[in-house]
């Protein structure tokens, strides 16, 4: 195979539940080249490297010697905690908290749910050990360790065959000796056993969370190195020898061997990927502020974005039951991970969700979705129960001859008969009433999901563009735009593999925390400065050990902090200037006031504040592919017309009985490819291109940028 061209290439993949995607982008000219193939659950590397083979094969084929680095965004993590499939693992603690586990937390995702259970503990009680050992708050020595209970614990765990081991002791965030004298008998007895020590791993105050991020770190490490090392053998086998990172939680990448050792800072990995591209296309367009909306074959998932970056925060759950979102709160059905991560809202409405009847006669959409296998029923792979993509279909959004680039064609009849059984007749309504329903019902979940990032963290999303992207989303975007008060959207140049751009244009991120928990007029200047000092040391030689595909590290400094006598931080910013002093001080409290009343509409100024948690990113900065000018064209979109056909939009239709009958206009069909920039066009349209289909509604207007992203605003 020869290189089409002397340049140097980038590759992201991103593994999700229906599709694998994956992006080429040319280092030189930002051209970039898009795949997409089916996932393959139960070997997901079978995916990526197709996907793969696919780019090195396109444009007269790409010498994989050629390719700088390659990104990898996947669940792998979340779906082993999800469907329990984690490592035999140990837990040590201290003397009197073996019970840690079980007790867990008292709040519960719904106040009232009386039927509510807590999932069940990661590590069974008879793979709970305790030591006698104890620190105080302040990690002075209250009881030493007992070396010979220790020597005594580990013979006990030797012999019962665990992956891992997990050690979380009493205020170890404070003074890590005694984790580390135990960490250090587990390695000498058991030397190819998996160790986290929270000291490592998360050291800060909050016994439970701390314990609980350690134990996943622990559990699904055996798991995801073993992942990661197939996927490079995979690609060493392909000829690409250069350096695998992995995306993060909090929307940055790290090396896949630091991600073998540090999973937990992994498990959010592919939904922070849209967030990131959303960030950096809305930042390189001059709209810093926006809304991302990522919906693809089996969730949705948003995240608000001000001054180009999203939010970051360290409240949330995996692996418990469907919910709302994340958050201290939302996320408390499943087990607790005190790393940072992208703050967003993920729900069950993807292309691939089912529509169902309720026991009591309501019609209802995922969250249980067709996936890849089967996938829903207009694949034709052997799915029966109808999808959102059915229902697309049906009401003449979606071309049944040109899916995938023509790659797939849908059956229409089988989308129609699938409604007709399990929706229509149940419900009295004819088949495109019951697919208009199917829509709306998504629709409205999904308003929901932006209302949660937006309304209820204090934000007007009237002030906010929205990006949609992902292989469903741009047949929504415009609709719940519409419903949720958003003026204008954007959707990007190839949207359905927008997520796999997103890992081609982050950093290299890796985070340091370290815990006060002091008044801010109690605290010593001092002793802030030396924890940060400490930090990027520590952050310089992790840094110089593993990022090599990065430039050298900054610095990103932040106080999580409160009220006094409050449970929950906020993360501030610190002032931009090195030396911290009374100025210093007063203009990190400043800062916090404005966010506090940002978040919860007050601010008290005469109360004392808090200094919880120090923490500190090192970021390695990575060339950012550049944006690709098109060729000028005419202004007539005319020249990009594939025809029309008649395509059901809800506010045209005048049958009171809302039955959906009434509701088709015939509408131009544009090939987005021949759409020359610069041209301006009213809705209704259907805009085709090979990995999405954008639905744009009959009192909106499209105009097409020097870059080929769409933007689309009402008239």
């Amino acid at each position: 195979m020869t290189a089409a061209a002397d340049g140097r290439y980038r590759i992201g993949v991103d593994i999700g539940g229906t599709f694998t995607d994956g992006t080429l982008v040319d280092s030189e000219t930002g051209q970039v080249t898009t795949s997409k193939v089916l996932s393959t659950p139960a070997d997901p590397g079978a995916a990526f490297i197709s996907a793969v083979q696919k780019l090195l094969s396109m444009d007269g084929g790409i010498a994989p010697e050629t390719v700088e680095h390659v990104v990898h965004a996947t669940t792998v993590a979340t779906n082993a905690i999800i469907e329990g499939k984690l490592a035999k693992t140990a837990f040590i603690t201290t003397e009197g908290f073996r019970d840690m586990l079980e007790i867990a937390r008292q709040i519960r995702p719904s106040l009232y749910d009386l039927q509510f259970e807590k999932p069940a503990p990661l590590v069974p009680r008879q793979l709970c050990f305790e030591v006698p050992e104890r620190l105080d708050a302040k990690g002075q020595v209250v009881t030493p360790l007992d070396d010979a209970a220790v020597d005594s614990v580990v013979e006990h765990i030797a012999e019962s065959g665990v992956e891992a081991v997990a050690v979380c002791l009493l205020h170890s965030y404070r003074n890590p000796d005694h984790e580390q004298r135990v960490g250090k008998a587990l390695r000498a007895r058991l030397p190819n056993v998996i160790i986290s020590l929270s000291s490592d791993v998360v050291p800060e105050f909050r016994e439970y969370l701390r314990a609980s991020t350690t134990i996943i770190n622990a559990s699904v490490s055996p798991i995801v190195s073993t992942y990661l090392a197939s996927i490079s053998e995979k690609l060493l086998a392909s000829g690409i020898s250069s350096e695998l990172l992995v995306m993060q939680s909090n929307g940055g990448v790290y090396p896949a061997e630091a991600a073998s050792q540090s999973p937990v800072f992994m498990v959010e990995s592919g939904p922070a990927a849209g967030a990131v591209a959303a960030a950096a296309l809305g930042s390189a367009l001059g709209y810093p502020d926006v809304i991302s909306f990522d919906m693809g074959g089996t969730t949705a998932k948003a995240s608000l974005i001000r001054d180009g970056k999203p939010h970051v925060t360290k409240d949330y759950s995996v692996g418990g039951a469907a919910q709302n979102g994340t958050g201290a709160f939302g996320g408390a059905s499943g087990y607790p991970i005190r790393t940072p991560v992208v703050d967003l809202v993920e729900i069950g409405a993807g292309g691939g969700s089912i529509a169902w009847v309720d026991s009591g006669g309501a019609l209802r959409v995922g969250p249980h979705s067709a996936g890849a296998e089967p996938g829903p029923v207009c694949y034709g792979l052997g799915g029966t129960e109808p999808t959102i993509t059915d229902a697309n279909l049906v009401l003449g959004r979606l071309d049944p001859n040109y899916f995938a680039g023509g790659e797939m064609s849908l059956d229409l009849a089988g989308a129609r008969e699938a409604i007709r059984k399990a929706c229509a007749e149940p419900l009295g309504l004819s088949i495109e009433g019951a697919a208009h329903g199917i829509i709306e019902i998504a629709n409205t979940a999904m308003v929901n999901a932006l209302r949660l990032v937006s309304v209820q963290r204090g934000h007007d999303p009237r002030d906010f563009m929205l990006i949609g992207f992902g292989g469903a989303g741009p047949a929504h975007a415009v609709r719940i735009a519409e419903q949720a008060g958003i003026p204008r959207v954007l959707i990007p140049l190839g949207p359905g593999t927008a997520s796999a751009l997103g890992l081609l244009v982050t950093d290299v991120r890796m985070e340091g925390s370290a815990t006060l928990i002091v008044r801010s007029d109690e605290v010593e200047f001092s002793r802030i400065a030396s924890e940060f000092e400490r930090l990027e040391a520590a952050g310089a030689e992790a840094h110089r050990a593993a990022a090599s595909a990065s430039g050298d590290p900054t610095f990103e400094r932040s106080v999580e902090m409160r009220y006094w006598g409050q449970s929950f931080e906020l993360s501030i910013a610190t002032p931009d200037r090195r030396e911290i002093d009374d100025a210093w001080m007063k203009e990190l409290i400043e800062s916090f006031h404005e966010a506090h009343e940002t978040a919860y509409g007050f601010r008290a100024n005469d109360e004392p504040v808090e200094l919880v948690n120090l923490r500190l990113t090192t970021v390695g900065k990575i060339a950012r592919p550049r944006m690709r000018k098109l060729d000028a064209g005419g202004a007539d979109a005319s020249v990009a017309e594939k025809g029309e056909r008649p395509v059901y939009f809800a506010e045209n239709d005048a049958n009171a009985s809302g039955d959906g009958t009434n509701g088709y206009l015939q509408t131009a069909v544009y090939d987005r490819a021949k759409l020359p920039p610069g041209v301006v066009f009213d809705g209704p349209a259907i805009i085709e291109e090979p990995d999405a289909t954008t639905v744009v509604q009959p009192a909106w207007q499209v105009t097409v940028d020097e870059f080929g992203n769409l933007t689309i605003e009402q008239r």
